[in-house]
Formats: structure tokens, sequence, C-alpha cells
């Protein structure tokens, strides 16, 4: 494996996640502000403290539950570095692998901090008006899995 494209792009993600975080949430001051209106209704910075997983399914107020979900995010990590270890993957998955892992990781770096994952990015369209936010981690999370399901050769992943 090309491990080193698979972790550069992994830390790239960590690197690209956590400094639009201290950007929008700390210098912006978003955590007080509460929204901002960037290109209305397009894209705004609206502050979403998520103790779950996606669109704060399995939130819980249970301490707990950050520990769990930042132990099932390491465990996945774990397991796609593994999965991508015999050297045959090519670039493509390898990249996908290093977004899926690089976003796990800033998730995983706001649940030990913050004791949730700062979601801020918000966009609506076409007057569909979207309640969630998201961060840059779950993007790459996001891209990451949509790459490996396309360009992963299931014949070599069994």
């Amino acid at each position: 494996m090309n491990k080193r494209l698979l972790l550069r792009t992994a830390a790239a993600v960590v690197v690209a996640d956590q400094l639009s975080k201290l950007l929008v949430v700390h210098v912006l001051d978003l955590k007080t502000v509460g929204s901002i209106a960037v290109l209305p209704p397009y894209l705004n910075f609206h502050m979403a403290w998520n103790r779950g997983v996606n669109f704060g399914l399995l939130a819980s107020a249970n301490a707990s539950s950050r520990w769990v979900l930042v132990a099932v995010a390491v465990a996945i990590s774990v397991w796609v570095i593994h999965w991508m270890r015999d050297g045959r993957a090519g670039t493509a998955p390898l990249i996908s692998a290093g977004l899926l892992v690089g976003g796990a990781a800033g998730n995983v770096i706001d649940r030990l901090i913050y004791g949730a994952v700062a979601d801020f990015l918000n966009m609506s369209c076409c007057g569909i008006d979207n309640p969630f936010a998201f961060n840059l981690a779950d993007i790459a999370i996001f891209a990451g899995a949509l790459g490996l399901i396309l360009f992963t050769d299931r014949k070599k992943a069994a």
C-alpha cells in the first residue's frame, strides 16, 4: 500500500476541517452569534453541536455515548487502513480511504475537545429550507465512502 498517500490525504482533511472550525466557530465567534448569512439562502453558517451521528441520529445526553461514537470512528478507520494495506489499491481508493479516515479523525477530535461535533455549514436551495448543518469532515467522510464504493475492486476486496 502507498500508505503515505492515504495518510497525507487524511492529514490534509484533518487540518482543513480543524482550521475551518477554528476560523468559523472561534474567530467569527459562531458559537456565540449562532448564525451568519454568507450567501443566503445557498450558504449560511449555523452553529449546531452534534452529539449523535449524521443529522443528530443517536444523540444522547449520556456521556458514554460520546465514547462509543469515538470508539466506532476509530474502529472503522483502523479497519479501512487495514483493508488498504495489501498494496493492490490504486490511487482513487487510497485517496477515498484517506478522506474517510481524515473526516472521522476530525470529528473524533471535536468529540474529545468539545464533547460534540461542531457543525456549521448550512445550505438551502430552490425553496427548500434545509434545517441541518454539517462540516468539512462530514463532506470528506461522505466523499470517501462513496469513492470506496465506486473505485474499489470488489474481487480484490474479498
